[in-house]
């Protein structure tokens, strides 16, 4: 029996909704699923900590907290913490370091919390632990950088209330001082500054790449070596 007009209009419609039915499940599936929808970290990343310092009264290096986010969000476990934590930080470090739990370490200050960042590298290589990398984003204050990380990166505003780091006499590791002067970026903002952020993160990245290779660390009590890499030159990013 031949069916009518109607009854096939009918059984094709049919048809087309249940199409578009299991279409829809299959993505939302895909959408779902843990593996898809981010990728694991990678075994170096889940072992670096990245400590972000603040600086004076909390409130003014809060593109710290975006960095930290963006950090996260690739699977990179971070601290977002007032300068003032500096020393209790290192301790924290120091255990977990000792524990076997963190193989890389990395330190980012924001103005005062820029100015801290040499103590708690000197504290940390006190106590017989590396620091990959050290980013340094407007420090206030003449700093001398004497004991070092592997790579210590201080950007600051030449005509502004920033500084650049000097290096001391036996310095390990290399300190590089980035000028970012006429790029429109102030104090308060430097932070918070997209191209900053980018590059701040993108150190970062490339730091972990290199996460196999130790850091030098200053032995407790020992003489400091020769120093194994000259200071960059303040000059013009």
């Amino acid at each position: 029996m031949r069916p009518n007009g109607r009854y096939a209009a009918g059984a094709s419609q049919l048809s087309t909704l249940r199409a578009w039915a299991i279409c829809l499940l299959l993505l939302s599936t895909v959408a779902m699923s843990p593996t898809t929808a981010k990728a694991a970290p990678s075994q170096a990343a889940a072992t670096t900590h990245v400590y972000l310092l603040r600086g004076v009264l909390n409130i003014f290096s809060l593109g710290l907290d975006t960095i930290g986010a963006r950090l996260e969000a690739q699977g990179i476990p971070v601290t977002v913490a007032n300068f003032v934590s500096w020393s209790s930080l290192a301790n924290e470090a120091a255990a977990n370091y000792k524990a076997g739990r963190l193989k890389t370490i990395v330190l980012v200050g924001h103005s005062s919390g820029a100015t801290a960042l040499p103590d708690m590298i000197a504290k940390l290589n006190q106590l017989g632990v590396p620091v990959k990398l050290a980013i340094g984003l407007d420090s206030v204050f003449k700093t001398k950088l004497s004991t070092g990380a592997e790579r210590y990166i201080n950007i600051y505003i030449g005509d502004g209330p920033g500084e650049p780091v000097r290096a001391a006499t036996g310095l390990r590791g290399k300190l590089d001082n980035v000028d970012v002067r006429g790029s429109g970026v102030g104090h308060i903002t430097i932070d918070k500054n997209e191209a900053i952020q980018r590059r701040v993160i993108a150190e970062i990245d490339a730091a972990i790449s290199r996460s196999r290779v130790p850091a030098p660390v200053a032995e407790p009590g020992a003489p400091r070596a020769a120093r194994s890499a000259a200071a960059t030159a303040p000059g013009r990013n």
